[in-house]
């Protein structure tokens, strides 16, 4: 279960001064690449009070120099957990491209009018499973789940499906970036991004 890495490299004199041009570059090359099922998968690692690590993977829905966007239900282990510690860390791992980005920040709640013109925007059926589903909590049957559908398709049938209370967007504002390029040997290319204080990012060549 050994595989050699060998399709790219990442030089420091490539690099983008700034690593939301660098994730930008890497990000388009993965959307086209047909060996990347879904780009914007990304982990997402949260921290309880009590230092109980969670991890998961959510679907990436923006990004800019302010940070990285996801949307979910507030009231899942992951939002509990967000409330409890806001420093959360993302992993985007592109395997066909033989490369991952690692990402330490913290996360602040997005507008609620941005989260709102975003869950209308969803497909209906999604709509409505954010209503129907209590998210991390027990659920005793799958058809328990599938009534409850029924019954908010019934309800909001020729209506708007208003955005839930509990249904959120996140903006993970990053303070670290690591680009990480498999090379051969395991000697793999390794760059991290650190924001100073003064706003500035430092760009430093890490051990594989």
């Amino acid at each position: 279960m050994r595989r050699d890495y060998c399709l790219g490299i990442l030089k420091n004199s490539a690099l983008q001064d700034d690593p939301i041009q660098q994730f930008d570059i890497w990000f388009q090359e993965a959307l086209v690449c047909q060996g990347v099922l879904e780009a914007n998968a990304m982990t997402l690692s949260t921290t309880s009070r009590n230092l109980q690590i969670t991890s998961r993977t959510v679907l990436l829905k923006g990004y800019d120099q302010t940070g990285f966007r996801f949307f979910t239900n507030s009231t899942s282990t992951k939002g509990k957990q967000i409330a409890e510690n806001p420093r959360v860390a993302l992993l985007f791992h592109w395997h066909a491209l033989e490369r991952q980005v690692h990402i330490n920040g913290h996360v602040t709640l997005l507008p609620r009018l941005e989260t709102e013109k975003y869950f209308q925007s969803r497909p209906r059926q999604s709509q409505l499973a954010a209503w129907a589903s209590y998210q991390s909590t027990p659920l005793t049957s799958r058809e328990d789940l599938e009534k409850r559908f029924q019954k908010l398709e019934a309800r909001f049938e020729n209506k708007m499906i208003p955005t839930p209370e509990f249904w959120n967007g996140y903006l993970v504002v990053p303070d670290q970036i690591e680009f990480w390029q498999g090379r051969s040997n395991r000697l793999h290319d390794r760059f991290c991004y650190t924001k100073k204080e003064n706003e500035e990012w430092e760009i430093e060549r890490l051990s594989p």
